[in-house]
């Protein structure tokens, strides 16, 4: 855990974050900050700002890091006991990745996204999607995997999204692939519009369908540019 230096910070948390009303860019674990004090992410860019200013504790509700992974599951299950649907996916994916001192078990993991999916989690209903197609934690079942990543691609889920393409695309339903491949590209998912291209080069998605797509993708991703993210990106990957 990230040690908390209390000296200044808080002066410094007046300070405007620059990225707080653009888009996290995809994929969201690279490119943010989990938050487990409030549930919320913060893209790198920020974190890196706030860093920079002095900052050293949560951007969004001035919570002090917590100093251990013990800390960290603590503050997670205050917000668990709180009924917050985030909380209890985060939960879901600790325990189904074994961290923070948990033992890993799968099974207790689908347990809790479902009852985050139940309270509006969009990230439990594409993980609940996951499990039953991987039968981790559940039978698996290819028919409930794709009634949630339904579920999930309704609420905005691009990597959801992305995968009901990917599912049509291998069952040779091309036309349906593209609507749902052209939907998480204009969302900023590389992997839908390479998906897209890959189709076009093998002759089964007309040029138009490729064009769309691409200029869909990269006006997301133009969406989500600042100067800040372009620093950490260049410093750090």
């Amino acid at each position: 855990g990230r040690a908390a230096v209390r000296s200044g910070a808080r002066e410094a948390g007046k300070a405007h974050l620059p990225d707080r009303t653009l888009p996290i860019p995809l994929p969201m674990n690279k490119n943010s900050v989990f938050e487990s004090c409030c549930m919320k992410r913060i893209c790198n860019g920020c974190d890196h700002a706030a860093k920079k200013r002095g900052m050293y504790d949560c951007p969004f509700c001035r919570t002090p890091y917590p100093k251990d992974d013990a800390g960290s599951l603590a503050m997670v299950r205050a917000r668990v006991a709180k009924k917050d649907p985030e909380a209890i996916a985060h939960l879901g994916t600790e325990y189904s990745n074994g961290n923070l001192g948990l033992q890993q078990n799968m099974r207790r993991a689908v347990e809790l996204w479902k009852e985050a999916a139940e309270l509006g989690s969009v990230g439990a209903l594409h993980n609940i999607a996951v499990s039953y197609y991987k039968g981790e934690g559940v039978e698996r079942d290819e028919v409930k995997s794709a009634e949630f990543h339904e579920k999930a691609a309704m609420k905005g889920d691009a990597q959801s999204r992305h995968n009901l393409g990917c599912n049509e695309g291998e069952g040779r339903n091309y036309h349906r692939a593209v609507k749902h491949l052209s939907i998480s590209a204009k969302m900023g998912h590389k992997g839908s519009l390479e998906s897209i291209k890959k189709m076009f080069m093998g002759g089964v998605v007309t040029k138009q369908k490729y064009a769309e797509a691409l200029k869909g993708y990269q006006d997301a991703v133009e969406e989500t540019k600042s100067h800040e993210r372009d620093e950490v990106n260049r410093l750090f990957y």
